[in-house]
């Protein structure tokens, strides 16, 4: 099984310039905490632009609007706009693992943005899992 996400996992967008990192805010559904060091861990519902997805430097995307409009100030010249991710669905694919009936993530899963990136989990946020003794 992929390491589960936790909160300060590093992302990245095909279409941005720089990485950021995942917030999970904390209350439910989160509470789960895992790994070394302990953070909590992520759902599938932590897709929250701004919020969970912090930006992504520049947004390279010839389908943000943004892009466009600072393409066609620049008098055609291809312009890169400031990122702000728009990812209206959860990530995927889902793990079978649940946090308070919410199905958390694995680093394999994915993110769409509606400007046609797609986010990735570069680092999972945890170094390793705790075990009793």
């Amino acid at each position: 099984m992929p390491a589960l996400v936790a909160n300060g996992a590093q992302l990245a967008c095909t279409l941005g310039t720089t990485a950021s990192p995942l917030t999970v805010l904390p209350g439910p559904p989160h509470g789960v905490i895992a790994g070394a060091p302990p953070a909590p861990l992520a759902t599938i519902m932590d897709h929250v632009p701004l919020t969970n997805i912090a930006t992504f430097g520049m947004c390279l995307s010839p389908a943000n609007p943004a892009v466009v409009a600072a393409t066609a100030a620049a008098g055609g010249t291809f312009t890169p706009a400031p990122c702000v991710p728009a990812t209206a669905l959860p990530w995927a694919p889902p793990a079978k693992v649940l946090i308070n009936g919410v199905p958390a993530f694995g680093q394999e899963a994915k993110c769409q943005c509606t400007w046609q990136g797609t986010i990735s989990v570069i680092s999972p946020g945890q170094l390793g899992v705790l075990t009793g003794p």
